[in-house]
């Protein structure tokens, strides 16, 4: 086990299993998870119980709980991003889909923060989705729609990314099947509590009608994401993330 005084700002670290990550220092609400052997670095000092990081693969900030730090190692090398193109993600675009239909024939309900089987939040699902076959985009709905290319709901494909919301930023976000059918996780309130499939022409299911109603476009990944190793804004407690 690593102790907190053997921390430090310039070394890489890795987790070993699942770990739940926090939006804030108080470690109530979670942000993300960490899956694997994901790798970060600290961003600071301890506050309260936590530690704030930044995820190597998405440039992601959060608070890991001190409790935690059984479950991380010192990285073995330092994450190094590979290049994805446009070519390489339609040939995946099939595993991509299978990745979220299975998550969907499993147990689940709707988790805020989820990117690990199997319960998920809609970001997170599409997080994992991608990340099944080695590409990586960001983590957040809001996040996502910034990455992507727009493109008109008619030219959408399979594997592309649908984006909601009733306001601004983006707020909802699922993976396009084809036949104006896609796939996400929605919560309990305006959803299905977990992964299901829905339309955005649906006159009848009133879940389908509510996304249709809020639909804000289409996007598609035409690369994966780069690393820069900086988080998007300054780093305090607390912090509100959007996930």
């Amino acid at each position: 086990m690593i102790s907190i005084e053997e921390l430090t700002a310039t070394q890489a670290y890795q987790f070993h299993g699942d770990v739940n990550l926090y939006n804030s220092c108080e470690t109530q609400e979670l942000a993300t998870q960490g899956a694997g052997d994901r790798q970060f670095h600290l961003l600071g000092s301890p506050q309260n119980n936590a530690l704030p990081i930044l995820l190597s693969e998405d440039d992601y900030s959060c608070w890991l709980s001190l409790d935690d730090l059984d479950k991380i190692d010192l990285a073995l090398a330092p994450y190094q991003p590979r290049p994805v193109s446009r070519a390489e993600i339609e040939k995946r675009s099939d595993r991509i889909i299978a990745y979220t239909q299975d998550a969907m024939n499993q147990p689940n309900h709707y988790l805020w923060g989820g990117t690990v089987p199997p319960n998920y939040d809609c970001s997170g699902l599409m997080q994992a989705a991608f990340a099944s076959v080695g590409i990586w985009i960001p983590r957040d709905s809001y996040q996502q729609h910034n990455f992507t290319q727009p493109i008109a709901i008619q030219e959408a494909q399979p594997g592309d990314l649908l984006f909601f919301s009733s306001g601004k930023p983006i707020t909802h976000v699922a993976l396009y099947l084809g036949n104006n059918h896609y796939i996400h996780s929605s919560g309990k309130d305006r959803g299905r509590n977990g992964i299901g499939i829905d339309t955005l022409a649906s006159e009848s299911d009133p879940i389908s009608q509510y996304y249709a109603q809020i639909f804000c476009g289409a996007g598609r990944i035409v690369a994966g994401y780069i690393s820069t190793g900086n988080p998007e804004a300054q780093f305090e407690c607390p912090i509100s993330v959007n996930s």
